[in-house]
C-alpha cells in the first residue's frame, strides 16, 4: 500500500489543475465540522477526494457519501481514499448527482461541483438535509470574478452569471437563511430559518 500525505493531494491537484478547496476555506470547514459536531456529510463533487478525506479525518465517527460523475477523478478518488484507509468511511458514488436518489439524512451538505448547476443541486438535495443541518457551497467569488468579471470571455461571464443568480437565490430563499463568508473562494452556509436561536 502506498502512503501518501494530504500535501501530496494538495501537490497533485496544483500540477494536474484540479479545483481544490483554498487552505482557508478548507480550515474553516474543517473547524465548523469539528465544533458543531457534524457526524453525517454529503459532498456534491468529490474530484480527487482531497475533501472528503480532510472531513473525515477531523472525528472517526464521520462518515462521508460523496459523489463524482468523472471516471477519471473518481478513480484517483477512491485510490486516495484507499491509500488513508477510508474506504470504510467514505463511500464515493461514481453518477451524476443530479441522477443520484438518497434517503439519508446529512448533517451537512457540501456543494462544491458544476457551477453553473448550483440551483439545481441545493433543490434536490435540501429534503437530505437534517433539521439542524446545513448546506455550505465553495467557490462563491470564483476567484474574484463574481465582483468584477470585465475581462472575461463570454463563457466565463455566463458562469459568473449563474453563480450570481445562485447567490441571489440563497439571499431571497424564503426558506432557508444563509451567512456568506469571504474567506477561501467564498462559502455559503445555509440552514433553515425555523431553527434559527
Amino acid at each position: 500500500m502506498v502512503h501518501i500525505r494530504i500535501s501530496d493531494l494538495e501537490e497533485y491537484a496544483k500540477v494536474f489543475y484540479v479545483p481544490i478547496m483554498l487552505k482557508d476555506g478548507i480550515e474553516f470547514l474543517l473547524e465548523y465540522i469539528k465544533n458543531n459536531n457534524i457526524k453525517n456529510i454529503l459532498e456534491i463533487g468529490t474530484a480527487i477526494g482531497y475533501s472528503s478525506i480532510r472531513m473525515a479525518q477531523v472525528n472517526n465517527d464521520i462518515k462521508v457519501t460523496t459523489i463524482e460523475r468523472d471516471s477519471k477523478m473518481y478513480n484517483e478518488a477512491l485510490k486516495n481514499i484507499k491509500s488513508f484507509n477510508l474506504d470504510n468511511r467514505i463511500n464515493v458514488i461514481y453518477k451524476d448527482a443530479l441522477d443520484v436518489e438518497l434517503n439519508d439524512k446529512y448533517d451537512l451538505i457540501f456543494i462544491d461541483a458544476a457551477k453553473s448547476q448550483y440551483i439545481k443541486f441545493f433543490e434536490k438535495f435540501k429534503h437530505n438535509l437534517n433539521d439542524n443541518g446545513v448546506i455550505v457551497t465553495d467557490n462563491l467569488s470564483f476567484h474574484g470574478l463574481v465582483k468584477d468579471s470585465t475581462n472575461c470571455s463570454r463563457n466565463t461571464k455566463q458562469l459568473v452569471k449563474k453563480i450570481q443568480n445562485y447567490i441571489d437565490f440563497l439571499k431571497n430563499n424564503k426558506e432557508y437563511d444563509t451567512e456568506f463568508i469571504s474567506i477561501g473562494d467564498g462559502i455559503s452556509i445555509t440552514r433553515k430559518k425555523s431553527n434559527l436561536i
